[in-house]
């Protein structure tokens, strides 16, 4: 049953857009992050002497690091409030960012890239929670949307930000950019973001579930993206063992405690519960088209790295325009319509780039990414919407980190499907003896997403059907 306080939102946040913009400018350091660090492998390599396989740890340890505490950082935010987390989230993320740039050696960056997680993971669990409390019902879509357009913004700008950075300035200086824009994020939100009062709840921190919530994700990611690299040998199995042991111990602790760190029963709510699972599908779905469009321009088609990168921005470009768009629509309209149309235009997109062949010109690809952008963003702001709406107040925080990991697990499992499906046309070529174009790996790895963006869309159809059991926020 979702808590319902009566609020006066222009007396109580009357400066609400500001403390969206102060969240938005804290909130692109992420994925700006992200896709810089990817453009500058190959560099960062070179300078340490190690493998491409070796410097995929930078990546590997921040992912895990991230997924595996994002659940109990929302539950701290329930707990101690939104505010100090998240201006500690960025205090902790922007020291960090000048300790990685600082790195001696391979081993300390991905040291420091893991404690870089832990900050960006108390802001990604609180922003939208920050965001849910301040904004009234008829405006959240497109508070959220705006959310969703400065992600796709920071995405965006990480390729060419990134190449500029390395090239001109060298790898360590993608990691020191980081440092002028979180100071001035903390500065305003510290004057900005208030402390929200989101009902009574228990300082209680559920130390049990939090360990068995971290060692059961971070089990289940290393199973999922190390399996195939690792050819399912017993200490990956072990690992996957342990996910699933893991994972069930948690469950049962969950329901056992008076104030646990994840109340399961939030998923008796039909709307959070599909949602979260679209959700997942959805971010499935958009990794399998991002892992694998780069490998079909560079080797498929032969383009040139920097061409690649242009056609590739068709994507995250559309999410950006389309984004904020589709959080004003599901304010009108409710977020049903806008999250199944999103998916299915997401559904069409992937299996439009299953008909791509080796005479397809960069505009062939570019626009089928740009129906996937646009269906992306049709779906995400009305769908987080659903999900941060559909919840008890005092409970922002931890939908907040359900989300996110949810967002996280489904990105490593995209790319753990691709990867997969380009190993499987590999041993068959192996078994066959001869060769087999690599664009037919590609196109199953596109029909794959498609499957999976046809199981969210039906997912979403849940959503007409599924009705709130409460006054919403």
């Amino acid at each position: 049953m979702a808590f319902h306080m009566q609020i006066d939102w222009q007396q109580e946040y009357g400066n609400r857009w500001r403390i969206l913009a102060a969240i938005l400018i804290g909130g692109i350091m992420g994925p700006i992050d992200a896709s810089v660090v990817n453009i500058a492998f190959p560099t960062i390599a070179s300078a340490f002497h190690v493998q491409p396989s070796t410097v995929g740890w930078v990546s590997m340890a921040y992912l895990l690091a991230l997924s595996s505490l994002l659940l109990s950082f929302g539950r701290l935010g329930d707990m101690f409030g939104f505010k100090r987390l998240y201006i500690n989230g960025l205090l902790l993320f922007t020291i960090s960012s000048i300790a990685c740039g600082a790195a001696p050696n391979l081993g300390a960056l991905v040291a420091f890239r893991a404690i870089q997680a832990i900050g960006a993971g108390m802001t990604m669990a609180t922003a939208p929670a920050i965001i849910t409390a301040v904004f009234p019902p008829a405006e959240r879509g497109r508070a959220l949307g705006m959310n969703g357009m400065s992600v796709a913004l920071g995405l965006a700008l990480g390729p060419s930000l990134g190449g500029l950075l390395v090239s001109s300035l060298g790898w360590r200086s993608i990691f020191y950019i980081n440092v002028p824009v979180g100071l001035i994020a903390c500065i305003l939100s510290q004057n900005l973001i208030p402390d929200v009062k989101t009902g009574k709840v228990s300082h209680s921190f559920d130390w049990p579930g939090s360990l068995l919530a971290a060692l059961s994700l971070t089990s289940l990611l290393v199973f999922v993206s190390r399996g195939q690299a690792m050819g399912w040998s017993w200490p990956v199995l072990f690992v996957g063992g342990t996910a699933v042991v893991s994972g069930i111990s948690f469950i049962y602790a969950e329901k056992s405690r008076p104030e646990p760190m994840l109340d399961l029963s939030l998923f008796n709510n039909r709307i959070f519960s599909t949602a979260n699972v679209a959700a997942l599908l959805n971010f499935m779905t958009q990794y399998v088209v991002v892992f694998s469009t780069p490998f079909l321009l560079q080797r498929a088609l032969d383009f040139p790295a920097a061409r690649a990168g242009i056609v590739m921005t068709a994507f995250p470009l559309t999410v950006l325009l389309i984004a904020p768009i589709a959080g004003i629509l599901s304010d009108r309209i409710g977020h049903r319509i806008p999250a199944f149309l999103g998916s299915s235009l997401c559904t069409l997109a992937a299996l439009a780039l299953v008909s791509i062949n080796t005479g397809a010109r960069g505009f062939d690809i570019a626009w089928r990414l740009s129906l996937f952008g646009l269906g992306t963003g049709l779906f995400q702001s009305p769908n987080n919407s659903a999900v941060m709406g559909s919840v008890p107040r005092d409970r922002l925080g931890t939908a907040g980190g359900v989300l996110a990991t949810t967002r996280n697990v489904g990105m490593v499992a995209g790319i753990a499907i691709a990867g997969a499906i380009f190993a499987w046309r590999e041993s068959l070529q192996v078994a066959t003896g001869r060769e087999i174009p690599f664009l037919i790996a590609i196109k199953n790895a596109y029909l794959a997403a498609g499957v999976l963006s046809g199981l969210a869309t039906i997912t979403c159809l849940v959503l007409f059907t599924a009705r709130m059991r409460s006054k919403p926020l």
